[in-house]
């Protein structure tokens, strides 16, 4: 087939909305310069705030909210590890290999970051550390948590201006 499809269009008009509404949304940029601000080191960002990571929460909503995030800035994953009575929703974390992955919840070729045990105590650490997207979502029964609990999102580092 090889040519542009329409999912292909679909995609891109997406990708482009998105990258829109992250940079207006970016109270950090400066409109009259087109720089970023100065910034002090790399953060340290809890993914998903006070909520951690759960089942039924917008992660895309809250990395639109957060924006900019940085290469060497660290997201830590937090969420219950399983118990012996099942009282707890397992998690993990997964890198997505790329858009059409992300967007279809799509685990080929996704590369295990976090399984269910490693987001308990201070959590699952993971350093940005290229220039790249880089889109995230939970694995667990097979990308459910993905495609329906919304456990997805994505982020764009940006480098950071001494």
């Amino acid at each position: 087939m090889g040519g542009f499809t329409f999912a292909h269009s679909l995609i891109f008009l997406i990708v482009a909305a998105s990258t829109l509404s992250v940079c207006t949304a970016n109270k950090e940029w400066q409109f009259s310069s087109r720089q970023p601000k100065k910034t002090q080191g790399p953060n340290k960002i809890i993914v998903g705030g006070s909520e951690g990571w759960r089942f039924n929460f917008s992660y895309t909503a809250w990395a639109r909210k957060n924006v900019p995030f940085y290469v060497n800035d660290t997201l830590v994953f937090k969420y219950d590890p399983p118990t012996a009575d099942n009282t707890t929703i397992p998690h993990s974390v997964y890198l997505l290999p790329n858009l059409r992955s992300f967007v279809k919840c799509n685990l080929t070729g996704a590369q295990m970051l976090a399984d269910v045990t490693q987001g308990g105590g201070d959590g699952f650490e993971f350093v940005l550390k290229s220039w790249k997207p880089h889109y995230f979502a939970c694995g667990q029964h097979d990308g459910i948590h993905c495609s329906v609990g919304q456990m997805k999102f994505f982020v764009m580092p940006m480098l950071r201006w001494y």
